[in-house]
């Protein structure tokens, strides 16, 4: 037993029940967290959280654990700006540790191009909230000493956008934590149980049908990452997604010496270290569509070709671990969360490969969705509808490198 297993959970089971106020498809960070909101914001506590597998074991447990807001259209920023808030005091309200560390992030440019387009970045985001601050490539190497100014003598770096308040937190402990608190407050999290259908009455949805048998709701709520469109096709609905494989790696260990998180706007890849010391690396979606959580040596390849020319200690590294996780990208990059014109479905989708760092302002705004019947002000451009009015939020800095 060591620091980095949690001993104080208090994972309370329950037999699951034939009906509930809501039944949310996804024991990931959004679905628990959606519970967790509805239980202790408003007192709704007959909940069940309905997992295929054991909470966690998608997309949750396979992301790189980044959380920033410095993305480039002014929803996506006031949105992600208060999910960083909120992330910056899970650890008091849950009680649990959750390793949240304020770390910073360098978004690099080398090219002319890339600095007017990180110039706009900082402007765009101070004005929302969001702290990103230009520097030179003396600040930026006086903030990450380990940087290569002159990229392997390929890409030299010419200034880099500081978002001072970007962090990384622990990924299992912040479904745990989210888990725990719904559990306490009486929520149902049924592992194991995987949805097969929905029932309905006429047009509305009533519930899910499950391997284990059906459940009755007055509100379902996907929040599955992966298999959302299979989820759709139930009650006849057509989403603008596409799903994508999503691959990343760590090395052995390494001092603990990095500071910031290190991204790049051109090569596409970014570096961070964990609390363990080792090297988190990761990159873009692959570009073909797929369900694959097939791992690739061309992955490896390219990414790592990258990141030694802007760090080139991580040369002397081995590669320990790398995964695959398939995440789900909407038409114009940006989230899906609200009402989806079927009565009594609710969905969270197209997160693409920032769904981590939505978890908390995606789970309070649902769950204030659900409880009130009303649209929160940060939802509202999100919706589903705005592709049928032609009101897409166009942001491909969603896709984690832009």
């Amino acid at each position: 037993m060591n620091e980095f297993v949690e001993t104080l959970l208090d994972l309370q089971w329950h037999e699951p029940k034939s009906t509930y106020d809501v039944v949310i498809i996804g024991g990931g960070g959004h679905g628990l967290a959606t519970a967790y909101y509805l239980a202790t914001r408003h007192g709704i506590t007959n909940v069940a959280v309905v997992e295929a597998n054991y909470i966690g074991s998608g997309n949750s447990g396979r992301n790189t654990t980044i959380i920033r807001a410095n993305y480039g259209i002014p929803e996506s920023v006031r949105f992600y700006q208060h999910s960083l808030d909120l992330y910056s005091t899970l650890e008091e309200e849950t009680g649990c540790w959750i390793m949240h560390a304020t770390k910073g992030l360098l978004w690099l440019a080398h090219t002319e191009t890339a600095m007017r387009s990180e110039r706009a970045r900082c402007l765009l985001n101070t004005a929302c909230g969001a702290e990103t601050v230009m520097v030179d490539p003396q600040a930026a190497k006086a903030i990450c000493p380990q940087l290569d100014l002159s990229g392997g003598g390929r890409y030299p770096v010419l200034g880099a956008s500081h978002h001072v308040g970007a962090a990384t937190a622990r990924h299992d402990r912040v479904v745990w934590a989210y888990a725990q608190g719904a559990m306490r407050m009486g929520v149902h999290v049924l592992q194991n149980t995987q949805v097969t259908g929905l029932l309905r009455d006429g047009e509305r949805v009533t519930g899910v049908q499950t391997a284990n048998g059906n459940i009755s709701a007055g509100v379902v709520l996907s929040a599955v990452g992966g298999n959302v469109t299979t989820i759709a096709n139930h009650a006849e609905l057509r989403l603008p997604v596409r799903t994508h494989p999503l691959q990343a790696f760590v090395t052995n260990g390494y001092a603990q010496s990095l500071g910031p998180i290190i991204s790049d706007t051109e090569l596409f890849c970014y570096v961070s270290q964990t609390a363990r010391g080792q090297m988190l690396i990761g990159a873009e979606f692959d570009p073909q569509p797929s369900y694959s959580t097939q791992s690739s040596f061309n992955f490896l390849q390219s990414c790592t070709s990258k990141v030694t020319h802007l760090l080139p200690f991580l040369k002397n590294l081995r590669i320990l671990r790398q995964w695959t996780g398939i995440c789900d990208v909407s038409a114009d990059f940006s989230p899906i969360i609200g009402h989806t014109g079927v009565d009594g479905l609710l969905i969270t989708t197209g997160w693409g490969t920032w769904g981590f760092k939505a978890i908390p302002a995606g789970g309070s705004l649902m769950a204030e969705l659900i409880a009130t019947g009303k649209t929160p002000p940060l939802l509202e451009p999100f919706g589903l509808d705005r592709f049928a009015s032609d009101q897409a939020l166009a942001d491909q800095g969603s896709t984690g490198t832009r």
